[in-house]
């Protein structure tokens, strides 16, 4: 964090040097003590901390200055920041200047030279003027700021990016904060360039993609070696806990993930029924925490990188990255999840990043202050973001199309929901279509044998079931109608899939058609949609691959 800065101004090079020393002495400490030789030079370096958006806690100024006054100076420091704290330093001569000052430049205090003893003249009332700028001031933010329409696509998308990898950053909106014009002024960019980031280095990048981001803030994107005993493809919570049990069994292991660490489960607000966390916790925080813990046991982390493409080569699995680098791995774990499915209703695929939100609660809650909501969905998911959103929004509600949640929820969640007295369940009903022009203001229902209804809304989360994000494998590993992996008995139970498991052995309880690749989590058929299932799959899949690795 920058120190506040006390500027002090005098033409005459003995009192700049005798007051700087004796200011130097005093608030070094706390503040930066910064001389200036004349009242233009005072004025331009007024103006450049400005753009900088350095703080200035205090301004002495002498008041005889050629060209430009000590007056002129406190008046002009004023207009720029004007919580500073302004101090005219005269002589007796000039003390009616001084008086007028207070006035003109609502001057705090002045001084008479000569100042000496220092402890006794200049210091007490300096700290005074300094306690009371303290008891106001509100440090800048000096690290990631992100500046961009609220309404943009693009701007939600970096959002939710730099919130998956809980980096944090200061989220400013151009058509509201003051603050994000000057920054991008300062710059030389305009409204064109959104979104832009500002890095705490002082780097600037405008309209980046999260591979851009991921490499500037050192999250690596490369593997570090070229052959593996296993390759994790997706970090949900099943990828995260293969993880975590394959270095701790010696593997050299390396979990590559396309998006950010939690998979959908890393996006809950509250996840209250996991063993050992009698209070809950968020999606985010078990997410870290398995990613910190897979780390500290020696796995290999890479992301955001995307596997595009993975074929069988003398008996290793070769994996090829989106930037065409490729992997080689003995085994291979499949834990790439599900993606939520998109609804299909007139001005949803318009508005969607800019109002119209696929699982984002967190990162857009704070747009829904004292707004009405509404989510899409029954499952415990949309349970969850229920009642995180209850806490913004003026009045949420669940929309579902069945007459009940008690089939697609656990109970604990209805409960919750039921006691919440801004939170409205409405059932047998529909979502037709959302309306807004550059933003989501409204959404059409039409509930059951009734004519459609327009509601105004602030926000529209849809959480209406998920499609496996296996269709980039499905040509090498058998998939079933729906598109999620068949492994285990489903191999060699049904005539239709027998004659695809070419060894004389049955395939392990997780292994696809293909020896030595494996499938766990949400992605597998007949998989629970559980985040300890999840968890349980993940885990027990190194067992398999080690039986693998050992024939």
């Amino acid at each position: 964090m920058k120190k506040p800065i006390i500027l002090t101004v005098d033409d005459d090079p003995q009192v700049l040097a005798s007051i700087a020393r004796d200011l130097r002495q005093e608030f070094r400490r706390d503040y930066r003590i910064l001389p200036v030789g004349s009242g233009p030079a005072a004025l331009a370096t007024l103006n450049e901390l400005r753009v900088r958006a350095e703080p200035l806690a205090l301004v002495l100024a002498d008041q005889r200055m050629p060209e430009v006054e000590g007056v002129e100076v406190l008046a002009h420091a004023r207009t720029l920041f004007p919580e500073a704290k302004r101090v005219l330093l005269t002589a007796y001569a000039d003390t009616s200047a001084a008086i007028r000052a207070i006035n003109a430049a609502q001057l705090d205090h002045y001084f008479l030279k000569p100042w000496d003893p220092p402890e006794q003249l200049l210091y007490p009332t300096l700290h005074d003027l300094l306690r009371s700028w303290q008891a106001t001031y509100r440090p800048a933010f000096e690290g990631l700021r992100l500046i961009g329409f609220q309404w943009s696509p693009r701007s939600h998308e970096l959002k939710d990016f730099l919130s998956g990898y809980l980096v944090a950053y200061q989220w400013l909106d151009f058509e509201k904060d003051a603050e994000s014009s000057t920054l991008l002024t300062a710059q030389g960019l305009g409204a064109d360039d959104l979104p832009v980031l500002l890095y705490a280095d002082g780097q600037v990048a405008t309209k980046p993609d999260k591979y851009d981001v991921a490499r500037h803030l050192g999250l690596p994107t490369a593997a570090q070696q070229e052959l593996y005993d296993v390759v994790i493809i997706g970090a949900g919570p099943a990828g995260l806990a293969a993880a975590v049990y394959g270095a701790s069994e010696g593997l050299k292991t390396l979990l590559i993930e396309k998006q950010s660490f939690g998979g959908q489960a890393g996006s809950s607000s509250r996840i209250e029924n996991y063993l050992g966390f009698p209070t809950g916790l968020s999606g985010a925080d078990l997410a870290y925490r398995a990613w910190t813990q897979a780390t500290r046991l020696g796995a290999e982390l890479i992301a955001p990188q995307e596997v595009v493409a993975l074929r069988v080569q003398d008996g290793y699995k070769v994996l090829t990255l989106k930037d065409q680098a490729e992997v080689r791995a003995r085994a291979v774990i499949l834990t790439t999840g599900v993606s939520y499915r998109t609804l299909d209703a007139p001005g949803l695929a318009r508005l969607s990043g800019a109002g119209v939100y696929y699982g984002s609660a967190r990162t857009e809650a704070h747009l829904c202050q004292d707004q009405p909501v509404y989510i899409i969905g029954g499952g415990n998911s949309a349970g969850q973001a229920a009642m995180f959103l209850s806490a913004y929004a003026s009045r949420v509600y669940v929309v579902i199309r069945g007459a009940s949640l008690e089939a697609s929820m656990s109970t604990y969640l209805i409960e919750q929901l039921r006691q919440t007295p801004n939170i409205e369940v409405l059932s047998n009903t529909q979502v037709v279509e959302a309306c807004g022009g550059q933003s989501l203001d409204a959404v059409v229902l039409q509930h059951d044998g009734q004519a459609p209804e327009k509601h105004p809304a602030r926000a529209l989360f849809v959480f209406i079931g998920a499609k496996p994000s296996t269709e980039w494998i499905c040509d090498l590993a058998l998939c079933d109608a729906k598109g999620y992996l068949l492994t285990g008995r489903d191999l060699v139970a049904d005539p239709r899939y027998a004659t695809h498991w070419k060894l004389s052995r049955e395939p392990f309880l997780l292994e696809t058609c293909v020896p030595g690749l494996f499938a766990a989590g949400d992605g597998r058929a007949g998989a629970m949609a559980r985040v300890a299932s999840a968890v349980g799959e993940g885990s027990m899949a190194i067992k398999f691959v080690h039986q693998y690795l050992s024939e």
